[in-house]
């Protein structure tokens, strides 16, 4: 059982502790007044990673060897001298556990994929993916250059790897990084011209996650719409969820293939929750049909919940929720009853149990 909550903000890292009766703030502010942009338990050594933004000063990690109590600042990915386009790393936007002791891919801003060996003491650029041609035509949806998001690792062949990028769609490689292959078909792209609408280069989706113990079944909310795959990535298919299509995070069930949660809002000006009510929406039948939450979440309300701000435990029961305005949310009951934190905290921007 996973018995803490990351809690990423725009003034720091919080830790929450498990209790019976639910969750506690378990201390003060981790890199108190920076932006922690995300963070990551590395559940085979108990360390504790997190990525920080310092504006003018960049990108930085830092990891824990001792639950929090102290941190190292260790080398952030960076892209190589020489890189076509001589890029910067402006931000890290992915971070996740490889498959043997020590390793760790991240993603980019500038959309990146990079791997340390070695616990983030030296990173490697996979230059293989950012030097595909449809790199040319990437671009960016929330920032101005395309970022990557999401890194899923297969769980039983870490060799298969999945990204997210937006806007650059779903990439896949089976063979450890060494080649990609776009996987966006049935998916399509509603705010460029008709005749570009399934370019897989122009695809933005904003969330990618997969069901581990059915690692074949992935679901995606993308800008214009919320996909669904049972075949790996070779093939989505649009679902029509209430309220709105439109949002940034998504929670895969661990354990059942057919469950997953949204966060909906208005598209694009707006960004707040739809009428003013912010819930949940969760379908138990692979998007089929769908059900909404509310119960315990503000009405009225104008938060926004990012793309690492949802996220479910192992057991597929709790999950944690945080937004824009603060509000950090947990639920017991598989998203049916949200319980509000009642600690003020600053903008989040991911969540995470660990």
């Amino acid at each position: 059982m996973q018995h803490r909550a990351l809690v990423s903000t725009r003034k720091g890292l919080f830790i929450f502790a498990r209790e019976d009766k639910g969750w506690r703030l378990a201390g003060g502010a981790h890199f108190a007044g920076s932006l922690v942009t995300l963070s990551l338990a590395d559940p085979r050594d108990g360390a504790i990673y997190a990525a920080l933004n310092l504006g003018h000063f960049g990108p930085k990690l830092h990891r824990s060897d001792d639950r929090g109590e102290s941190w190292q600042e260790v080398a952030p990915p960076a892209f190589p001298q020489g890189t076509a386009g001589d890029p910067a790393l402006k931000q890290i936007w992915s971070l996740e556990c490889g498959d043997r002791p020590g390793m760790l891919w991240a993603g980019g801003i500038p959309a990146g994929l990079f791997v340390s060996e070695d616990r983030g003491a030296t990173w490697r650029l996979v230059d293989s993916l950012w030097n595909v041609p449809e790199r040319a035509r990437w671009f960016g949806g929330g920032y101005d250059e395309a970022g990557l998001h999401s890194v899923l690792i297969h769980p039983h062949n870490p060799a298969h790897l999945t990204v997210g990028i937006s806007c650059g769609g779903v990439w896949e490689s089976k063979d450890g990084g060494a080649s990609w292959s776009a996987r966006t078909d049935g998916m399509f792209a509603a705010y460029v011209p008709p005749e570009q609408r399934n370019d897989s280069a122009v695809q933005d989706p904003h969330r990618v996650v997969r069901c581990l113990s059915a690692p074949e079944t992935l679901w995606v909310q993308h800008h214009n719409g919320v996909f669904h795959s049972t075949d790996g990535a070779a093939h989505w298919r649009a679902l029509s969820p209430p309220v709105s299509d439109f949002g940034f995070a998504v929670a895969a069930h661990p354990k059942d293939p057919l469950t997953a949660w949204f966060a909906p809002a208005h598209s694009d000006q707006c960004r707040d929750p739809v009428d003013a009510k912010l819930v949940v929406n969760r379908t138990r039948d692979g998007g089929e049909t769908f059900e909404t939450f509310g119960e315990g979440l503000p009405s009225p309300a104008y938060d926004l919940v990012y793309r690492h701000s949802l996220d479910v435990d192992d057991s597929g029961e709790q999950l944690v929720m945080g937004s824009t305005t603060g509000g950090l949310w947990f639920s017991r009951d598989a998203g049916e009853s949200w319980q509000l934190e009642p600690a003020r905290l600053p903008p989040i921007y991911a969540v995470r149990f660990a």
